[in-house]
């Protein structure tokens, strides 16, 4: 008898067990769709995760192919919003500068190759924009994080530059970005190496 009633308790021990593990499965989920689990955050002197996207004209455009270049990838969270414009269109005016310093210019959103199109024709873009709807890129590059505007929380791209060297590892990160200045931010830094 003492064995049977052992037997009993273990199996519902194990019960609970069960059940409490597959509460657990189902929580952790939630937790990181909700944005909990960090990104990863790259540092300079880290190899630049290589990336292949399409840009505005449909075509696929790789990291790697700029490889002996200066590269600045910056990420954007709306194409024809106001600051992604101000930020665009200083770029699109420091085109010589940009040119003379060896340095180009990817910009990452997750908005979609026609609406890339559509803001490079509209603002007379002259540098790739990059198509990133899956939030890949963005996510490898620790770009999409909790946003607050006007009193809300949500999970959005962070507006953040990335120099890379000639040799495909970051020099330096720009976390916070003015959209006005940007394009100088960029260029004193590169003439400063």
């Amino acid at each position: 008898m003492a064995k049977k009633a052992a037997k009993k308790v273990t199996k519902k021990v194990a019960k609970k067990n069960v059940t409490t593990k597959k509460i657990t499965k189902k929580v952790t989920p939630k937790k990181q769709s909700a944005g909990v689990v960090k990104a990863p955050t790259l540092q300079p002197g880290d190899k630049a995760p290589d990336f292949t996207l399409l840009d505005q004209n449909g075509k696929s455009v790789s990291l790697h192919d700029f490889k002996g270049k200066n590269v600045v990838v910056y990420f954007y969270p709306r194409a024809m919003t106001p600051g992604c414009t101000t930020q665009a269109c200083e770029l699109r005016n420091s085109e010589s500068k940009l040119k003379d310093a060896e340095i180009v210019v990817l910009g990452i959103s997750a908005d979609p190759v026609k609406s890339l199109k559509k803001f490079e024709e509209r603002d007379k873009l002259n540098f790739t924009l990059l198509s990133d709807p899956d939030h890949e890129v963005i996510e490898a590059y620790g770009s999409w994080g909790l946003k607050k505007f006007m009193g809300r929380e949500f999970m959005g791209i962070l507006r953040q530059s990335f120099l890379i060297g000639k040799n495909g590892k970051i020099l330096h990160v720009m976390h916070k970005v003015n959209t006005k200045t940007h394009h100088d931010d960029v260029l004193n830094f590169f003439k400063n190496l």
